[in-house]
Parts: structure tokens; C-alpha cells; sequence
């Protein structure tokens, strides 16, 4: 009876790791983004929204004066960019925007008044 409860134990134990090493290492499917998504996390961060056409239009009025990052990855940088966008990437997850928000502070200055635009 002893060997038989041990046995039943270490069963138990050996189903209960597997299920924590499948679950932890499962591919989960990112959720796509909505607008309304954009809009509360610019109201939540502080940030404008403003349209392609107006950014087209400030662009070709003065682009000195706009500050453009790109978030994605460096190879897609490489790949074609904004003139004068400046890289930082970051990976389009909850996590990494805040475990690189104190990073972005320091990579954008926190002393000027700026439009960030994310793309």
C-alpha cells in the first residue's frame, strides 16, 4: 500500500510538471491591436494622435523640427525608414514598452516638449 501511494505521487508530481513546462512554453496568439486600443494607451501615456495627412504636411513644411521613432526592429529599420527617424526597438508587447519606458525617457530627453509618433 505505501508503494502504491509513493508510486501515485510521483505520478501525480511528474503530470502536474508537465503541464507547467507545456503551459509555460505553449505559443500564444498576440492580440491584434484595435484603434481604440491606440487611443487609450496615447491618452495613458500622454501622447497626441495625430493623422498620416497632418504628419505628411508638417513633414514637408519642416522636418528639423520633428522627432520620428521607430519602435520596430532594427533589420526592418535597415529595411526602409522616414528620413531622419531615429531607432529604438522595442517589441510590440505590453512588457517591453514598460521595461523600456525609463530607456525611451533617456533616449528622447525628457527637457523638450515633443509629438512622439510610434509606427
Amino acid at each position: 500500500m505505501k508503494k502504491k501511494t509513493s508510486l501515485s505521487l510521483a505520478l501525480v508530481a511528474v503530470l502536474i510538471t508537465i503541464f507547467f513546462v507545456w503551459y509555460g512554453q505553449r505559443p500564444v496568439a498576440q492580440k491584434q491591436a484595435t484603434w481604440d486600443d491606440v487611443v487609450a494607451e496615447a491618452k495613458t501615456g500622454g501622447y497626441r494622435i495625430i493623422t498620416t495627412e497632418t504628419l505628411a504636411e508638417r513633414y514637408e513644411k519642416a522636418p528639423s523640427e520633428l522627432l520620428l521613432i521607430d519602435t520596430r526592429q532594427e533589420w526592418e529599420y535597415r529595411t526602409g525608414h522616414i528620413k531622419g527617424a531615429l531607432n529604438f526597438p522595442m517589441e510590440p508587447t505590453r512588457w517591453a514598452r514598460w521595461h523600456k519606458s525609463d530607456d525611451l525617457a533617456k533616449f528622447l530627453g525628457s527637457d523638450k516638449e515633443r509629438t512622439l509618433i510610434f509606427y
